[in-house]
């Protein structure tokens, strides 16, 4: 069934409820990033594959927003499917709330599935409804109506995150969140995130690709707790010891009833940017709801001591994997057939050779020559291109390890490429490091720092179209809230940087059909000196993997970034060379000697 003829049985489903506008998110029931295969609604109704994006529909209209990692992945995939591409962002582009504004009959029904839009998101759809004296349908999934053959919910089971890998037990995280209710004054705290559950239990699953989580959720009081999950998930071992910390196990479709059961003279702490429109509106109106970010939020950014060591580990293996991959890949490119598919295989190779990798952080970006413009792009076997000399190979990838996970990027040159190609390389590379190496004060948030790599852009009259670097999450999403490197601040102010918190470091350059070039290394933030002036802090970089000399432009760069880049490759010399063969060793030598 191709995607038109699934539009048009959405519609007629739409004309049986009575509702004109449908809604349908990329979302699972938790505001997932990456989803399993069940909750791929927004893929199976418009064809489109990447991991953000909404898509709405009318009796006589469809659209299909996205931001700028997808604009050329969304233009190519929605080709003759009557689907208009919204590019989010962009001067001119009406944002689904405005779309929704124009196109809401007068005493209309706004419909979508509530376990999909996140709170914050349906007051907004809602309020648009009532504006136009009409209302919103959030009980239906017109999608699993039609959607045939669809994918069950996964039944993988749960795993232990031992103490020298958490570095704090469960009991301590709840005794410090409870500590967070009581000085809000409240009874329960609801909580749907994936990732802020996972921490919690020091529990990790399998129900989500790259990222180690399971599907539940927990009401949380002042001396126990409720986890709603499937229980065939979870070992009889297991089961004893969540059952010993006051955890008692309810079946995961529950929530719902039993968040409708919560007296009325109950406090609630919730998270209406982390919890689902269907979940809220389940608990009575006469409880008192506080409305915050889970507290677990930031806690579980703040990596402890513990971690921090482990997150070093991880990359060392991380680093070895990498930079053996980039000599194989520089010595062998022309003499054997290479596509970026075979050489993505032959780099998830080298990582699993190493001691504690449990697989890939996120879908692997291997992309050649014009396809590195595609930020967010990914082989298929239709896309995939062969490598040959003459042309940038871009590499967006990490693993996770039991000591945590990895998010590096490099863009390498597969023999000469020309002058062009280098200027732009040499520019990324100059923002990477300035970032890499800049001190600050105590207080100051990536918001404040993200101009320090893309001033070097901005005098080119140059700009990438992403942040500059996400947070990292300890064997969980390689994307973590709430910290970031962000010049547009969102609705929510990013967080000062604290000690041990990890951040990615990522500029890049894309030119359509021609090529991209980006560098990402992970940050981990250190305290420097104190004095008068206050608390000073320091980036410590974790990646260690060679930065192309051959695609660069020395000259191009000031002294001091020229001493950042030989300073780096010190270090990667001195950390990467003795796990290397003879041979790689040598050629690291020749990557990281001094320009």
């Amino acid at each position: 069934m191709g995607i038109t003829e699934r539009i048009g049985l959405l519609r007629q489903e739409m004309a049986k409820e009575k509702i004109d506008v449908y809604i349908v998110p990329s979302a699972d029931y938790h505001d997932s990033e990456y989803v399993g295969d069940f909750f791929k609604v927004r893929e199976y109704m418009t064809g489109f594959s990447g991991s953000a994006g909404t898509a709405v529909f009318t009796q006589d209209k469809a659209g299909l927003w996205t931001d700028g990692r997808y604009f050329l992945q969304a233009e190519k995939q929605l080709e003759g499917s009557g689907i208009t591409l919204y590019k989010s962002g962009e001067p001119g582009t009406d944002t689904v709330e405005e779309f929704l504004e124009k196109e809401l009959p007068f005493q209309g029904t706004l419909g979508f599935d509530g376990r999909t839009v996140r709170c914050s998101d349906g007051e907004a759809y809602a309020k648009i409804a009532h504006g136009r004296s009409g209302r919103v349908s959030y009980s239906a999934d017109l999608v699993g109506r039609i959607w045939k053959g669809r994918p069950p919910l996964p039944k993988g089971k749960l795993f232990p995150l031992d103490m020298k890998y958490s570095g704090e037990s469960s009991s301590s995280k709840f005794a410090r969140l409870r500590g967070k209710m009581s000085a809000r004054d409240v009874d329960l705290h609801v909580l749907s995130s994936l990732d802020d559950i996972a921490w919690l239990l020091n529990l990790r699953g399998s129900d989500i690709d790259f990222c180690p989580l399971f599907l539940s959720y927990m009401i949380i009081d002042r001396q126990g707790a409720r986890l709603f999950i499937d229980p065939g998930k979870i070992s009889g071992d297991l089961e004893k010891d969540l059952e010993h910390q006051g955890i008692v196990i309810c079946p995961y479709e529950e929530i719902y009833v039993e968040a409708g059961k919560i007296p009325e003279e109950k406090s609630v702490l919730l998270d209406p940017s982390r919890t689902n429109y269907a979940l809220f509106h389940s608990i009575p109106e006469g409880v008192t709801v506080i409305r915050a970010e889970n507290p677990t939020v930031l806690m579980k950014s703040v990596k402890n001591d513990t971690e921090a060591e482990n997150f070093r580990r991880a990359h060392l293996k991380d680093g070895i994997a990498h930079t053996r991959f980039m000599y194989w890949l520089k010595t062998n490119i022309g003499k054997m057939p290479m596509t970026e598919l075979s050489v993505s295989d032959k780099l998830e190779g080298f990582r699993s050779e190493q001691e504690g990798y449990l697989g890939a952080s996120f879908a692997p970006i291997c992309a050649f020559g014009d396809h590195g413009a595609v930020i967010h792009y990914s082989a298929t076997e239709d896309t995939n291109t062969e490598l040959e000399k003459g042309g940038l190979f871009l590499s967006d990838t990490g693993g996770h390890y039991w000591e945590g996970s990895t998010d590096v990027t490099r863009t390498v040159a597969l023999g000469e490429v020309g002058r062009e190609e280098k200027e732009h390389f040499t520019l990324v590379a100059r923002a990477m490091l300035r970032l890499a190496y800049t001190t600050f004060l105590h207080g100051c948030s990536g918001a404040n720092l993200d101009c320090i790599a893309r001033e070097v852009f901005w005098k080119e009259g140059m700009n990438f179209n992403h942040g500059t670097g996400h947070g990292v999450g300890y064997l969980m999403n390689i994307h973590e809230a709430p910290v970031n490197f962000r010049w547009k601040e969102g609705q929510t102010p990013a967080p000062p940087l604290e000690k041990n918190m990890v951040l990615s470091d990522e500029p890049g350059i894309y030119i359509e059909g021609f090529h991209g070039i980006r560098l990402e290394n992970l940050l981990l933030v250190q305290e420097a000196g104190k004095n008068e002036y206050g608390q000073f802090m320091k980036f410590e970089i974790l990646t260690y993997v060679p930065i192309d000399l051959d695609a660069l432009i020395p000259e191009r760069m000031t002294e001091e970034e020229r001493e950042m880049l030989n300073d780096y490759h010190r270090k990667v010399y001195a950390r990467i060379a003795p796990h290397l063969n003879e041979e790689e060793r040598t050629w690291l030598r020749r990557y990281t000697r001094s320009v």
